[in-house]
């Protein structure tokens, strides 16, 4: 079994911005020579923000379905197992059983309308 990453080298390459609805989230699982990487990706508008998938609070995924990261809403990142809720743009917890912990950033950006890692 292979090792679970929590980081990738920059200039991946994960696909068109077009590729995450404007407002939504998708998952991605990077298979590397190290381990695999599991992480998500939030797009707001032409801003994309990545994070590590795992919770703070109990080391689980956070979608317990495939995409399925924010609120209905969609102003919050949500934990599926606990109902911690993070913001998207900082991946601060504003509630739930890890208050004040973070989301692991996944450093990616937009470059030439590509989502890349950072």
């Amino acid at each position: 079994m292979s090792e679970r990453l929590s980081a990738t080298p920059a200039g991946v390459r994960l696909g068109p911005l077009a590729i995450i609805a404007d407002g939504a989230a998708r998952n991605f699982v990077l298979q590397m020579k190290a381990g695999r990487f599991h992480g998500f990706v939030v797009r707001r508008g032409e801003a994309v923000h990545g994070y590590v998938d795992r919770c703070p609070h109990a080391g689980l995924p956070l979608a317990q379905e495939l995409d399925a990261y924010l609120t209905p809403d969609g102003r919050f990142i949500t934990c599926s197992w606990h109902g911690a809720m993070f913001e998207p743009d900082s991946g601060r917890c504003v509630g739930g059983p890890c208050a004040g912990d973070r989301l692991t950033p996944w450093p990616v950006g937009v470059i030439d309308g590509e989502i890349t890692t950072l």
